[in-house]
């Protein structure tokens, strides 16, 4: 039990003191990766990002191994971190390593306030703006060089992944390889999820409402009735006064 409690308050220091940093590591690796992909590079071309892609998937890698050997619960943790591992063991799959930009996610979910649907709607919000984002890249990447695209540049991405999230899908432009239906089937199950989430929102918003509008009459009413009893108590008090005299 000790060890537990020992490896639990090590794992949280560990937590607490790369997640900003990690956070920053992963905006950094945005950054390049869209110049590399807006830009359609080579490492031909120059080979500074893919140095930089390098260096930050090893940073990936040593967090993530870290992090697995400091946890208590180390199954549980495996599980529910398995995007973590994809990015280490597929480093090959650039797009996997945008899937680390899920600690941004963390972060903001403990610094949007005590509301809670607050949180939800600055949530589902940023992870909107964030998977379309990610969702563009990663399908650019995947597409723009196949002789068949039609998915060539960012802005074609960027409204193929906004019909795609938003489960519209017009089908002007669409992926044709394999890794990019691969990307969209992972963006359209967020889409339905995303489109839950704000559901579930707007639906508890609606009876905290209506619970709100029923409490009110019911204190309205009990106010009410007080001061009718109020009312009877007085006038049978000046009635027995009189009487008294």
């Amino acid at each position: 039990m000790g060890k537990i409690w020992n490896n639990r308050a090590a794992f949280d220091r560990w937590s607490t003191l790369t997640e900003w940093p990690m956070a920053g590591i992963s905006l950094i690796f945005l950054g390049v990766y869209a110049y590399v992909v807006i830009g359609n590079l080579r490492i031909t071309d120059t080979d500074w990002p893919e140095v930089t892609m390098n260096v930050i998937w090893v940073i990936f890698a040593v967090h993530y191994v870290v992090s697995l050997v400091l946890v208590p619960h180390t199954k549980q943790w495996f599980i529910t971190h398995l995007h973590e591992l994809a990015i280490v063991v597929l480093p090959f799959l650039r797009p996997l390593r945008l899937l680390r930009l899920v600690t941004l996610l963390h972060v903001l979910q403990r610094s949007a306030g005590a509301a809670l649907r607050g949180k939800i709607t600055l949530y589902v919000g940023f992870t909107s703006a964030l998977l379309v984002l990610i969702a563009a890249l990663a399908i650019l990447d995947a597409e723009q060089n196949h002789p068949e695209a039609n998915i060539t540049s960012f802005g074609d991405a960027t409204w193929w992944a906004v019909v795609t999230i938003t489960t519209v899908g017009y089908g002007d432009h669409y992926p044709v390889t394999d890794l990019g239906r691969w990307i969209a089937v992972g963006l359209m199950i967020a889409g339905l999820g995303l489109i839950g989430s704000v559901t579930a929102t707007l639906a508890s918003w609606f009876v905290e409402k209506v619970r709100e509008s029923a409490e009110n009459a019911a204190e309205a009413e009990t106010r009410e009735s007080a001061t009718e009893d109020d009312r009877e108590r007085e006038s049978a008090q000046l009635r027995g006064s009189g009487a008294s005299g």
